[in-house]
C-alpha cells in the first residue's frame, strides 16, 4: 500500500457526492480534513465507521475539521446510505477508485480466504496548509473517530 505518506502534500481531488454535486479538497482550504475512505456503503464496519464520524461532526466541526469520507459506491448508494443511517457526513464516490489508488487505499484483501482487490479502510488527517499530519492504515473501527478527534486536537496544539 505506497501512497501518500505523512508530511506530503494531499493530493488533490474533485468527487461527486450523493447528489452529484462536486466537490473537490481545495475547497477545505485553510481547514484540517478527516480524510478516510472505506470498502462499501450499508455494511456492518462501514455503517459503524460513518456512525461514529456522524456523532462527532459537531467536535470536529469545533475543533476546525470537516470530515470526508470515500467510497467506490455511487453517487445513488451514498444517498440511500445516508438516508437509511440518518448520516451528517459527506460522502464522496469514486468508482473509478482513482482518488483511493492514489491515496494508497486500494490493495490486495482476503475474504473467506479469498484475495481480490479492495479498498482498505484508511484515514487521513490532513492539516488547514493541506499536508498529511496523520495516516491510519487498516483501520479497526471501535473507538477509530474518538482517536482522530483526539489526534487532532493535540496536532492542533502541536
Amino acid at each position: 500500500m505506497a501512497g501518500i505518506k505523512i508530511g506530503d502534500r494531499a493530493a488533490g481531488f474533485c468527487l461527486p457526492d450523493a447528489e452529484n454535486t462536486e466537490h473537490c479538497l481545495g475547497d477545505y482550504r485553510n481547514k484540517w480534513v478527516v480524510l478516510y475512505f472505506y470498502p462499501r456503503d450499508n455494511t456492518s464496519g462501514c455503517t459503524r465507521e460513518a456512525r461514529d464520524f456522524s456523532a462527532l461532526k459537531l467536535r470536529f466541526k469545533r475543533a476546525g475539521a470537516g470530515i470526508i469520507g470515500v467510497s467506490k459506491d455511487s453517487p445513488k448508494s451514498h444517498g440511500r446510505f445516508i438516508e437509511r443511517q440518518g448520516l451528517g457526513i459527506l460522502l464522496l464516490s469514486d468508482e473509478e477508485h482513482k482518488v483511493i489508488e492514489q491515496y494508497g487505499a486500494w490493495g490486495k484483501k482476503k475474504l473467506y480466504g479469498k484475495e481480490h482487490e479492495g479498498t482498505i479502510r484508511s484515514t487521513f488527517l490532513i492539516d488547514p496548509n493541506g499536508r498529511v499530519r496523520k495516516i491510519w492504515k487498516k483501520v479497526k473501527v471501535a473507538g477509530h473517530a474518538e482517536e482522530v478527534l483526539e489526534t487532532l486536537r493535540s496536532e492542533k496544539k502541536a
